[in-house]
């Protein structure tokens, strides 16, 4: 729970300049966060078990970040033990037409998990806080660009929709990922240099890159104006590989443990008692 505390944001205004990318709270080395990720593996898989047979409560990770920061290895090292029946990975990619005819919630709402298992939305409805920000005069409407509450509305209506989301039963658990921008250029060159990582390189991710402050100013003010006790941000030193998926691995474990999950009571004696050995016709 220590970690949690050190990793959590801070709400209201802040600066991502002031938090190390290649930071290691909570741990020594990296031997050490080695060893310990086996138990935590271990303990994500049981807790998620647990979740499944329980079948009240559900949890909704998000991991948002700037191309390369680990999205997807993130996901593969911390649920790699994890009984794929109970987990749902959704990535969000460019909205379809279909889904520009609805609100900007409305392909979100349709992917949260559903009671007894765990969700990982792979970037999520803050694409259209961030992203779309950093790129309005691209992807909004002249009359979306006019409106000078718009940004404030779409917090307001994340915070509600996560909080509506936590009243039915659901853990909201987010993470940024936050990468230096030195680290991600050199990522890129490796999916450049190795052919078996070509297909991850996208020219748009170098443009991108061209934006870099304005997407550190968007994640803040994003970050300070939903960051809640009902579904609160950590931001992830994501420089170290192997630090980043700790990290996430710790928060996750120490939250599913603190759950305390039931199992269901069994309501009919019988199932308990009976001696299923016995001929069906002497059960009965």
């Amino acid at each position: 729970m220590k970690l949690q505390k050190a990793l959590r944001a801070p709400s209201g205004k802040f600066h991502l300049n002031d938090i190390p990318t290649d930071a290691t709270p909570g741990v020594k080395d990296r031997d050490d966060a080695e060893q310990q990720m086996a138990e935590l593996q271990d303990q994500i898989a049981t807790r998620q078990e647990d979740l499944f047979i329980n079948d009240r409560r559900s949890v909704l990770v998000v991991l948002q970040g700037m191309d390369a920061s680990g999205k997807d290895g993130a996901v593969r090292k911390v649920f790699s033990r994890v009984n794929p029946a109970g987990v749902e990975v959704t990535s969000f990619k460019v909205p379809t037409s279909l889904e520009q005819h609805h609100d900007f919630l409305w392909r979100i709402h349709a992917a949260v998990p559903p009671h007894g298992k765990i969700g990982i939305f792979n970037r999520s409805h803050y694409e259209d806080v961030i992203v779309v920000r950093v790129n309005s005069e691209k992807l909004l409407t002249t009359e979306q660009q006019a409106d000078k509450d718009l940004w404030k509305w779409r917090f307001k209506l994340i915070n509600g929709f996560e909080e509506m989301l936590t009243k039915s039963g659901m853990v909201v658990l987010k993470f940024m990922l936050h990468i230096s921008r030195d680290e991600q250029l050199e990522r890129f060159k490796s999916r450049q240099d190795h052919p078996e990582k070509n297909w991850k390189l996208n020219w748009g991710d170098f443009e991108e890159r061209k934006h870099w402050d304005r997407y550190m100013e968007c994640y803040e003010d994003c970050i300070g104006q939903t960051s809640t006790d009902y579904a609160p941000w950590y931001i992830i030193p994501a420089d170290k590989k192997w630090y980043r998926n700790y990290a996430i691995a710790t928060v996750l474990a120490d939250t599913l443990n603190s759950m305390k999950l039931p199992p269901p009571a069994v309501t009919d004696p019988a199932l308990i008692t009976t001696d299923i050995d016995q001929p069906r016709s002497e059960r009965d």
